[in-house]
């Protein structure tokens, strides 16, 4: 995947990956979905899109709603093995909270595999217009917050960007 990084002298302060492009479908168990994480209705289409992990996507009505999200990850994970995507429009940038607990994640704090997809899945369906780059802001619920960028220039062409910060280091000796 081609990446582009931005330098202040020799070290790396931000970072652009192409992602490969999603395939997408509707995702067949949306009231199943909407009562494992306590949400009513949503007014866009939930749908899965595939990109290497897959995630699906549902539209909350606003921030508070995604951040008051207590889904049980037991059932979450029984009903499918890949993420769930919950996000809703905040001003300017739109939050976001992943949940993986089918891959043993229950929050993922900055989950740039969903970012793409969630800039396309809000190109298609109007949010936002294709080439428009989205702030997404995430984790703050596991005390790990993070921002993440995305752009879908078209179907086929999106990037994610981001900087990163060590949490930790380790050695392997063999």
């Amino acid at each position: 995947m081609p990446v582009r990084l931005d330098r202040e002298g020799a070290r790396i302060v931000f970072g652009w990956m192409t992602q490969p492009t999603p395939s997408f479908e509707p995702f067949p168990d949306r009231n199943a979905l909407l009562a494992v994480l306590g949400v009513e209705a949503t007014d866009l289409p939930i749908e899965l899109y595939r990109q290497g992990p897959g995630h699906v996507m549902v539209e909350l009505n606003s921030p508070e709603d995604v951040a008051e999200l207590r889904p049980n990850m037991g059932v979450l994970a029984e009903l499918l093995s890949e993420g769930t995507d919950c996000f809703a429009r905040d001003g300017k940038r739109w939050k976001s909270r992943v949940f993986v607990p089918g891959a043993g994640v229950d929050e993922d704090p900055a989950t740039g595999s969903a970012a793409g997809p969630l800039a396309l899945h809000l190109s298609r369906h109007g949010r936002i217009a294709f080439g428009e780059e989205i702030e997404i802001s995430q984790g703050a619920e596991i005390r790990r917050p993070s921002t993440l960028y995305a752009v879908a220039h078209s179907p086929e062409r999106i990037e994610v960007g981001g900087s990163a910060v060590i949490v930790a280091r380790g050695e392997f000796q063999v």
